[in-house]
């Protein structure tokens, strides 16, 4: 088999790869943020356990299972899925979003003890002067909610990750401030939000190595978690920008669904995490897992979307498909995967599909048909090869099929 190494020359390690210090971790917030999309509908328990179960099976650390504060059927699904984890002992740790007020958490308590797994309070509270403005806050009053919510979670013995809501638009003195009371009461790490989508990859990079110098000036094994949107279509670059900044866990959702244009898709995180050596989890599951969120919460997957739409490893193109065939007849797969790809198809455990359609040429089609168990004469070739010419779209197996057998 060729060394794929050997055959491309990757800008991308221009200056050295860099490495994350210690384990990088995930937290899948697809059952809390992404139910918050306009979109998106309730799955129902059984729903939600498959989505859990297949979170655990593609290596993601924690998963946020609700607002209990919610109260009804939302808190009833918290319990029942925390305690899914702990009676089929799987590895992923489970969280919960609350308000910074003690009737919030309250219910975790219970929660915990029932479930027989700690169940890490995840405490928000914006931190922007816009949201302070708009809702009439005073930092003192942050402050006070702060020492009431996270002292009661100290109290119980319950985990906390302290939120900043709207981080990236927050004043540096409003986050030492907060982020040291937290510290202080307990939290073992601190959330860095984008909540709007309004950080760039630099803006990213910069409050994040700020937050860390505040957490390492107190106890460097606090973790600093980043939750990432994507207003401005930048979700996924800025969390990779905050692991190399010095994050420790990244949140993010299944195929990005989240509130308003959606959160950092947990898929293609976990892909390009893999890419750069970061992470070395068995992503074969991925597509299942997208499949099954997509099911779930009432959401078609874009033919286009990267890696894990139905387009991602297609092509119609006759140069192209030129290639990748002469690699498939060279009994290459890592070739075929990697010569038209940036992405091997069998990371995710798909494979390349060769097409005829407009733009295709005789090998397309001479390929397809010998896919399909027939013999490519070439009177068949020309024949599904002009059909394909004259299509709008590709040709889909059924109509090669027809065409071949006329």
């Amino acid at each position: 088999m060729t060394r794929i190494a050997e055959l491309i020359h990757d800008w991308n390690l221009t200056g050295g790869r860099f490495r994350p210090v210690g384990s990088l971790q995930f937290d899948d917030e697809t059952l809390r943020d992404g139910l918050q999309s306009p979109a998106a509908s309730d799955p129902t328990l059984d729903q939600k356990i498959e989505l859990v179960e297949l979170m655990d099976r593609i290596g993601i650390h924690t998963a946020n299972l609700g607002l209990p504060g919610a109260g009804g059927r939302p808190r009833e699904d918290i319990l029942r899925l925390a305690q899914h984890i702990a009676s089929r002992k799987l590895r992923i740790g489970a969280n919960v979003a609350c308000r910074t007020v003690v009737s919030d958490i309250e219910p975790v308590v219970d929660m915990s003890q029932k479930a027989g797994i700690p169940i890490e309070v995840c405490a928000f509270i914006g931190s922007s002067y816009i949201r302070q403005y708009a809702e009439d806050w005073t930092l003192d009053r942050m402050l006070q909610n702060t020492q009431e919510a996270l002292s009661f979670a100290q109290k119980h013995s319950l985990p906390v990750m302290y939120v900043t809501e709207d981080t990236t638009r927050a004043r540096p003195k409003t986050l030492e401030t907060l982020y040291t009371a937290a510290i202080e009461l307990g939290a073992r790490r601190l959330c860095v939000c984008d909540t709007v989508g309004h950080a760039t990859p630099h803006g990213a990079r910069a409050v994040l190595r700020f937050v860390r110098k505040i957490a390492d000036r107190h106890d460097p094994t606090i973790g600093i978690d980043w939750h990432g949107h994507r207003d401005r279509g930048l979700a996924l670059v800025n969390s990779l920008a905050a692991v190399e900044a010095g994050a420790t866990r990244i949140h993010g959702t299944a195929l990005g669904v989240g509130e308003r244009t959606g959160n950092t898709p947990m898929d293609l995180l976990l892909v390009n995490c893999r890419l750069e050596g970061w992470i070395d989890n068995d992503l074969k599951d991925l597509p299942r897992y997208i499949q099954t969120a997509a099911k779930a919460l009432d959401l078609r997957i874009p033919h286009n979307y990267p890696v894990l739409g139905h387009d991602a490893f297609e092509t119609g193109t006759g140069v192209h498909a030129a290639a990748v065939i002469k690699a498939f007849r060279k009994g290459d797969i890592e070739l075929a995967d990697s010569v038209y790809s940036g992405v091997p198809a069998h990371l995710v455990g798909l494979e390349q599909r060769i097409a005829v359609g407009p733009m295709a040429g005789k090998s397309n089609a001479a390929f397809v048909l010998e896919r399909l168990g027939i013999e490519p004469t070439e009177d068949r070739v020309l024949r599904v090869l002009n059909a394909g010419k004259t299509s709008k779209r590709l040709l889909t197996d059924e109509q090669v099929r027809e065409i071949a057998t006329q």
